[in-house]
């Protein structure tokens, strides 16, 4: 699979990643016999970026990705996780004494002295403005306990905000054909700054793969059902914020679109990697068929200009009054 650079580290991912929320929480039941399995199909397809967070399963994915990885010491894998969600959501959190401690924990959870990329979880928006903050980040690495770092954002403004700290690596956003508005300014300024992109929620939940009807029923424990109206945390990560009727109806049109030899998931993952300034994309996966389809997607031609088009058309319709003043 081809693979691209965070020009500021020189590290590189693969252009199909893998997100692991899925292997820790939030989603359902997954066991540890299908997270690696899920592992497995992800690396032996080319995939070599993993991205975890402390929060998720409370450590159980970061822990899930070293067990996995001690396995196989053949596999070159960048391994990112994310940090400050298992606190209050205070700007006064985000100090260094406690990015030590947080990163102490996720370095014993991947079983690593140094993390490749660490980020910040969505933390408060005054968080990203602070010079503090970056001073304290700019520690962990001199430390030597990261090797680099990044943020994590929900809005286009957060986004703008860290790209312009000379030392961020990265900016994980989300990013889908039912959320566009990072195209505009968030995705070129990151190619000026140097800065990757990790285009993250790239199925909406799971809408964009067309399999859900009104009718879908999901888990008590899985956040598109206790997080749908952003109960526990941020909407948009639920549904990219798409109410989910008028989601399963834009999903269906969105689907129709798929030119032959695609599936929908494949036409979403394939319409991230076409945007320029996309470092890598991370969509989950709950078995090991679901993590080879989507890493194919990433050997399938490009998007003629004509689907491109209709895609931005379904947006515009069907979507854009809903996300584009949010986020």
């Amino acid at each position: 699979m081809d693979e691209r650079t965070f020009d500021r580290t020189d590290q590189h991912a693969s252009v199909i990643g893998l997100g692991t929320w899925q292997l820790g929480a939030d989603w359902g039941d997954v066991d540890d016999r299908q997270a690696h399995a899920v592992l497995e199909a992800a690396a032996e397809s080319g995939v070599t970026f993993f991205d975890t967070a402390d929060v998720y399963g409370d450590g159980r994915s970061e822990q899930t990705i070293a067990t996995f990885l001690r396995g196989r010491p053949d596999l070159r894998v960048t391994v990112a996780t994310k940090m400050g969600r298992r606190a209050e959501q205070l700007p006064q959190n985000y100090v260094l004494d406690n990015f030590r401690a947080w990163n102490d924990r996720s370095r014993r959870n991947l079983g690593v002295d140094v993390i490749d990329l660490v980020q910040l979880h969505c933390p408060p928006t005054p968080v990203y403005s602070r010079d503090e903050v970056y001073d304290a980040l700019d520690t962990l690495v001199a430390e030597e306990r990261v090797a680099a770092y990044g943020v994590s954002v929900e809005t286009c403004e957060e986004a703008l905000t860290a790209i312009a700290r000379p030392h961020v690596a990265s900016v994980q956003i989300i990013l889908n054909p039912f959320r566009t508005k990072p195209l505009r300014e968030v995705l070129p300024a990151a190619r000026a700054a140097g800065v990757g992109v990790i285009a993250r929620v790239p199925l909406a939940s799971g809408l964009l793969s067309g399999k859900y009807t009104r009718d879908t029923v999901f888990a008590a424990d899985d956040h598109r059902t206790y997080n749908r109206h952003g109960g526990a945390f941020d909407q948009g990560e639920t549904f990219s914020g798409v109410d989910f009727a008028t989601g399963v109806e834009a999903a269906a049109e969105f689907a129709a679109l798929a030119p032959e030899g695609y599936t929908p998931a494949q036409l979403a993952l394939r319409w991230i990697v076409q945007q320029p300034g996309v470092t890598t994309v991370i969509p989950g996966a709950r078995s090991p068929e679901q993590a080879r389809s989507n890493a194919a997607a990433a050997q399938l031609p490009e998007l003629s200009p004509q689907t491109l088009a209709a895609i931005g058309d379904l947006y515009d319709r069907r979507v854009r009054e809903q996300v584009e003043g949010r986020w």
